[in-house]
């Protein structure tokens, strides 16, 4: 389609990157748009909770805090309240479960934060001519959803979505990974792989204090079955500490080189000025260098949250 003010290119993308609600007034619709559902989009009044109704991706999250779960079951009972150290168990216990908790809760960010959604349906005449485009200037629409697409955004087939600056779209948090999300995502991977590696520790250590004494007097649980808990428990530590470490580091290494994986794998060349080391970390995180950036509850509303919960529709999406 052309006009004499731009060319409009249709161009399909196979990856998820979803982006925070964009500005009516600015020229594009808030995101928010229910995925699979009868609206095209909502106002920016209209504020959304999402959350991507994937069968695989909604089993993988459900296991993922089971894991955990799990984890702090074997710690607390097994391993730390029949221990006669009390200051041992009160010390290791509230440094186990507080990264516990900001693991799930950086998880509970990631899955329900819109990443970056493209408002859908917008590649309408009324709308390209209020961007008030350049003569000859070109911009790209995407064939799946009827959507402008903004400069390195991508498409997820999940989703149903184009994401801004999508970086991969991950089962285990049921959601994609992108401009609005990524902070809580890094934090997922680095708090999952501090509670392994804490967890690989403190069954070290309670397998060498039973060796020493007795079995019976290490549990409360019978020696055959604190034996499968903690093995069960290790093998989980090992798993998770080695993939979130992996996927951590490579997290890192996208921001601080500007370079999502998408456009890694597809070796893209960089049409945008790169925010290179800090400045990558300062745009994903916020602000300067805090303690601030380790906590996934920075932003969150809880009053404007449950609010929202009394407006939730159906559809691939909730919208509330």
């Amino acid at each position: 389609m052309q006009s004499s003010n731009h060319r409009l290119r249709d161009m399909e993308q196979h990856h998820p990157l979803l982006s925070g609600g964009a500005d009516v007034e600015t020229g594009s619709l808030a995101a928010g748009v229910m995925v699979g559902g009868p609206h095209v989009g909502h106002t920016a009044g209209n504020r959304t909770l999402w959350f991507i109704q994937d069968s695989c991706g909604m089993v993988c999250a459900t296991m993922t805090w089971f894991l955990v779960l799990y984890a702090e079951f074997v710690v607390n009972f097994v391993m730390l309240l029949p221990a006669k150290n009390f200051w041992y168990s009160l010390l290791n216990g509230a440094t186990f479960n507080s990264l516990a908790v900001l693991a799930l809760a950086s998880h509970l960010r990631t899955m329900l934060t819109d990443p970056g959604a493209v408002p859908k349906g917008n590649a309408t005449k009324e709308y390209m001519e209020s961007l008030q485009l350049k003569p000859g200037e070109v911009i790209y629409k995407c064939p799946k959803c009827c959507s402008i697409k903004p400069e390195r955004a991508h498409h997820c087939s999940i989703c149903k979505r184009c994401i801004r600056k999508m970086d991969h779209h991950c089962p285990w948090v049921n959601n994609c990974v992108g401009e609005k999300n990524q902070r809580f995502f890094v934090l997922f991977t680095m708090y999952i792989a501090l509670i392994s590696a804490y967890a690989l520790g403190l069954s070290g250590m309670h397998f060498f204090t039973c060796i020493k004494l007795q079995w019976n007097e290490c549990s409360e649980f019978s020696p055959g079955v604190s034996v499968l808990l903690l093995i069960f428990l290790c093998l989980e530590a090992i798993l998770f500490l080695t993939f979130t470490a992996v996927m951590f580091g490579t997290q890192i290494h996208s921001i601080c080189n500007d370079e999502t994986e998408i456009e890694r794998l597809k070796n893209e060349k960089p049409t945008w000025e790169r925010r290179m080391r800090w400045d990558g970390m300062k745009a994903v995180f916020g602000g300067s260098p805090s303690l601030l950036w380790c906590n996934p509850f920075t932003g969150l509303r809880l009053r404007r949250l449950m609010l929202l919960t009394h407006g939730r529709r159906g559809g691939s999406e909730f919208s509330v």
